[in-house]
Formats: C-alpha cells, structure tokens, sequence
C-alpha cells in the first residue's frame, strides 16, 4: 500500500523562497505542494480551498506576521505549521513564541545567498515536513493553573534532602513547550539538572533566558566548565555536544563540537552516556517528545548503569518517537503523561534522599 503524499502549503512574501522552498519540497515523493501564498491573508483563502496537511510560514510578512496569523489558524483551525525563521536573536525570540503558540517545529533560513543556503538545509527541511505531517497537534487551551501545581509539588519537595542526584532530560519536536511545563512548576531546591534540546546556535540562549524567566530554578545555557549545582539547569548549546563530567565530589559539563550523532549536534545520547558513567545510579532520566531515536542507546545505558528512567507518553507527546523508541530499547522504567513527570521526579528523589 503507498503511503499519503503530505500536501503542503508554502507561505513566505519572498518569491525566491516560495520557489525554492517549493522545489525542494517537490522534489521528494512523498510531498506534494499544493500551492504557495504571498501573505496571510491569500494563505487563509487557500488553505480553505486546497486543505493541506502541513504549511510552511514566515515569520516576518506585511499585512500580517506569520506569528499573528499562526495564532488564529491555532484557535480556529488547528494543524501542523513549520515556521521559516531567520538566524537571529529577534528571529530566535519570536520563534519561540510561535512554538508557544503551536507551530511543531522551524528552519532556519540563512541570511545572505538564500537560495544556495536554504538548498544545503533540503535534507532538513524534507524531514521537518515529513515529521509535522505526523504530528499531534491541538487546539491551543488554557494551561492548568501554574501555581496551583508548584503548591502542590512543593509539599512534596519539602522531604527531599540533599542528595549526589542528577536529573538529565532530553528532548526534541515538541521539546520547547513539554520543557516549560516540566521545569517551570519544579521547586527551588530541586538537585542539578542537565538536558539536551536539538536547536541550533543562538536559538537555544533564547530559549534558556525564555525558561529562566519562568521557572523558580535557574536556567542557562551552559559553558564550558560550568559546575552541575541544585536549583539550576544547564541546556546544551546549539552546534555542541555537552556531556557531564566529575572531578572529585564536583560534577561540571564539558562542551565539544565532535561529530553529529544521530544527525544531531547537541546529541541527546552524547548527554545521557556521559550520565551514566559519571553519576550511575545517582541520576534520574527523563525521555520527551522527539522525533528520531536520539536518546534511546544512552537511556538503556543510564538503566543498566542503575539509574531510574521515565519516558512521556504517546497521548502528551507532538511526536512520541524519541520516547517510543527509548521504551522499545528496554531503557524506560515508567511511562507518564507530561504533567504528571514532575510529580513523579519529586517522589522517586524522595525515594532516593531516605536511603
């Protein structure tokens, strides 16, 4: 049986990124592109008319930006949307307001010689469709009340005593947004955490301030040499592989530009092996949603090294192959919707501290 061609809409102001966006997507059998549009407004025409599967939109366009337009296609007509974006920190901003909004995924296109640039992304930009056709995408509701959750977690969190833990988390489609509804309800005194976004330079200090402002724990992207401290995420830098390290009772990452793993550079596998080594059975791992199976190996390798390790569930997921994948190589202990995975952190450190 053949599968579904993906019927894409393109919608970018920009005539050369129209056709070579559309050229590149054409180019794979299994998309079709259904049209282009030169703004919002004819995008929302169309998308009535032809009924796409997946658009791709520009973040920046007269009459109306793509962020304003993605927010009323979200509350009126839910579906996959990856969003063109520029390499730079306004770019970075406003990107992630988008994933705020919705939108599965971006790709970044290049700032001089675009129509060479965007040609060296078409393996990624292929993949980034494919993968938005398959995701979970709702329509936007109001979150559950932020405060009353930290209320309840920080009970909790008030047996927990000091204790060697690591928490490493990785993620990747979906992972910005399932990292805020994590981290932001975690108490102050939650032990260290490492983890691992696929995103590029630039994109990943945005999201690490953006995390900050919104969580009672410190976020930061991490530098070469930083301590692994209670109260404080340390987020792998675009372009770099960050691995844990220890040095007598000090734990602290280090940074590499070595090859990609799994395509991907920061790898979530780099991360969890190093984990395992160095911290054992004093780490917990955490398994988002994903595509791909970076992660899989390392997490098997964290469990057998002792650590506990939860994946998120199908249901929660955008994407639900990183975790899937993790869970079919053997390296998950317990499989948990997204807003219960704080919850079951504070009770397995719980666990942990009274040995």
């Amino acid at each position: 049986m053949s599968r579904k061609t993906i019927r894409v809409l393109v919608v970018d102001d920009s005539a050369l990124i129209r056709n070579v966006m559309s050229e590149i997507l054409s180019e794979d059998p299994e998309i079709e592109v259904v049209g282009t549009a030169p703004d919002p407004y004819v995008a929302r025409d169309k998308i009535k008319a032809l009924n796409p599967d997946v658009l791709t939109l520009d973040v920046e366009m007269p009459k109306m930006d793509g962020l304003t337009f993605l927010q009323k296609l979200m509350a009126a007509r839910p579906m996959p949307v990856v969003m063109v974006s520029s390499l730079t920190e306004q770019g970075a901003a406003t990107t992630l307001q988008a994933l705020e909004s919705g939108a599965v995924d971006f790709v970044t296109k290049p700032t001089v010689d675009i129509q060479h640039g965007l040609s060296d992304l078409a393996f990624q930009i292929v993949q980034k469709v494919k993968t938005a056709a398959q995701a979970s995408v709702k329509k936007r509701t109001l979150p559950v009340d932020c405060a009353e959750r930290i209320k309840a977690l920080a009970a909790q969190s008030a047996m927990i005593k000091t204790t060697d833990t690591i928490i490493a988390i990785g993620a990747s489609t979906g992972g910005t947004e399932a990292l805020r509804e994590l981290l932001e309800v975690l108490p102050p005194n939650t032990p260290p955490i490492v983890m691992t976004q696929h995103m590029p330079e630039r994109f990943t200090k945005s999201f690490a301030d953006r995390l900050n402002q919104l969580c009672q724990i410190q976020v930061k992207e991490a530098q070469e040499g930083d301590s692994v401290i209670p109260g404080q995420a340390l987020l792998a830098p675009g372009n770099y592989h960050m691995e844990l390290r220890r040095s007598g009772a000090r734990y602290y990452v280090s940074l590499n530009q070595g090859p990609p793993i799994n395509r991907h550079r920061p790898s979530v596998d780099a991360m969890f092996r190093s984990v395992a080594h160095y911290a054992g059975g004093n780490s917990l791992g955490v398994i988002l949603t994903g595509m791909g199976n970076d992660g899989a190996a390392g997490m098997l390798e964290m469990k057998q090294a002792g650590a506990f390790n939860i994946a998120q569930d199908e249901a929660s997921c955008v994407v639900f192959g990183m975790p899937k994948e993790a869970i079919k190589a053997g390296g998950v202990d317990k499989i948990l919707p997204l807003s219960e995975i704080p919850g079951a952190l504070l009770s397995q450190l719980k666990m942990l501290s009274s040995r």
